[in-house]
């Protein structure tokens, strides 16, 4: 049966050469959950991720996303669902796959001053500041952060064990991260906001 989260789920599956592991690539607007020894892996400019885990189950997962730059006009709760579902979506798989909600914890990552015309709307900021309160309002610990300042980041998260490795990037060569978040961006301007989700108790 095709869930109605199917669409987010990270599809880049890859064998990591160096840690010699199976990976998952997240791309922005995508997410992964598994229990499994395995690498998820994500490049961070103004984006943010939140990398969640429950330690006796073992399962843990990784979403990137950001909050629609709406110039102002949207309300902050309006453009404050778009997170909303990003974290829904992944603590939902999370539990349905045998977390328990009082037992989940949190790293999150990003949210960095890396591109001038996303800067100037303080977009990385408006995405640390909401994960940060959302988490709090969730009641979810968050036990690392590196967030904010303006370089872009390479996570790697080890969903099984809650392992955390951040490579701060000072030279991108190449504009792939920048193109792939200007296009997240417009998608997000241009599409409709996701229906609200119902959240496992």
């Amino acid at each position: 049966m095709q869930h109605a989260y199917d669409e987010h789920l990270a599809s880049n599956r890859y064998f990591d050469r160096h840690f010699e592991t199976d990976a998952a690539k997240i791309l922005p607007g995508e997410y992964f959950v598994s229990g499994e020894n395995m690498l998820l892996v994500t490049v961070l400019g103004s984006c943010v991720a939140a990398c969640i885990h429950d330690m006796d189950s073992g399962v843990g997962g990784m979403n990137h996303f950001m909050l629609p730059d709406d110039g102002g006009r949207e309300t902050v709760k309006t453009s404050a669902r778009y997170g909303s579902y990003a974290m829904e979506v992944l603590i939902n798989h999370l539990l349905k796959m045998g977390a328990r909600r009082n037992r989940l914890e949190a790293k999150v990552f990003g949210g960095g001053a890396v591109m001038a015309s996303l800067s100037s709307s303080n977009v990385g900021v408006r995405n640390a500041e909401f994960v940060l309160d959302y988490l709090k309002t969730e009641k979810i610990p968050i036990v690392a952060k590196d967030l904010l300042d303006s370089y872009p980041r390479k996570v790697y998260y080890f969903p099984q064990s809650g392992r955390v490795l951040v490579k701060k990037l000072h030279r991108v060569h190449n504009e792939t991260l920048f193109s792939r978040e200007r296009d997240y961006k417009e998608r997000l301007s241009g599409g409709p906001i996701a229906g609200d989700v119902e959240l496992f108790v």
